[in-house]
């Protein structure tokens, strides 16, 4: 199951959505997109949250509102769960652990963790549900300073549950994307023709001017008073 939300109207058409549970999350961590941002409490176990921006988008586009949004839904959501004791360095954990009994749903002050999905690593060795980082340069923070309920309510209004068929959805998502590059690239060999012939008939006509220039060119009358006639060079020849 995953739940699909609605941004804020007035920033435009974003949808925010969530697994179930670490199943869910398992699946949605394996047939992302490139265009989603994955969201989640810091340090602590919480709801995975994904906001789905558009085409051509990075992750600087996201605006403050839809940001709120985001934070305050992984908030609200989030579960019992721990501080992170098995972090290092080059990777931080995110799992559903239970080491010290936390409710960050309830906890104010804390920090939500957002990075694009490219971005979170999963090796064989992590429980389900659980997501490190390739590079932690590519991790932003947002401070949640307290649940607003106006946000959360608003989000929850909009909320419709789904059983969608996650790796068909990013199978035809990427015959999509095969099939817009093979027009990209048609359009562009035929681009690159319409020039390689343009480049030749310029060149055809720079040739032809320079035929055509005046001091370069003899008339009959010069031909017939510089050359001897047919009849003289017949004569010259016997």
């Amino acid at each position: 199951m995953v739940f699909y939300f609605k941004a804020r109207p007035e920033a435009g058409d974003y949808t925010i959505f969530m697994g179930l549970d670490k199943y869910e999350n398992e699946e949605l961590i394996k047939y992302g997109f490139p265009e989603d941002i994955w969201f989640h409490v810091d340090k602590m176990s919480s709801a995975h949250v994904y906001l789905r921006i558009h085409k051509g988008q990075t992750i600087d586009c996201i605006s403050e509102g839809v940001l709120e949004d985001c934070a305050q839904l992984v908030k609200a959501n989030s579960i019992q769960g721990n501080i992170n004791l098995h972090s290092n360095s080059n990777l931080s954990l995110f799992s559903s652990c239970y080491l010290i009994k936390l409710t960050s749903n309830k906890v104010n002050n804390i920090d939500v963790v957002y990075t694009p999905w490219a971005n979170l690593k999963k090796t064989a060795s992590m429980d389900v549900g659980q997501v490190g980082f390739h590079n932690s340069k590519m991790v932003r923070t947002v401070r949640v300073e307290k649940r607003i309920n106006e946000v959360v309510n608003r989000l929850n209004k909009t909320k419709i549950e789904r059983k969608p068929d996650l790796k068909a959805e990013r199978e035809t998502a990427n015959a999509a994307e095969r099939a817009e590059r093979k027009l990209q690239l048609r359009d562009k060999k035929r681009r690159e023709e319409m020039d390689r012939l343009e480049k030749e008939r310029q060149a055809e006509v720079r040739s032809y001017k320079g035929l055509m220039v005046a001091e370069k060119m003899t008339s009959n009358k010069q031909i017939a008073s510089e050359n001897k006639s047919l009849q003289e060079l017949e004569e010259d020849f016997m």
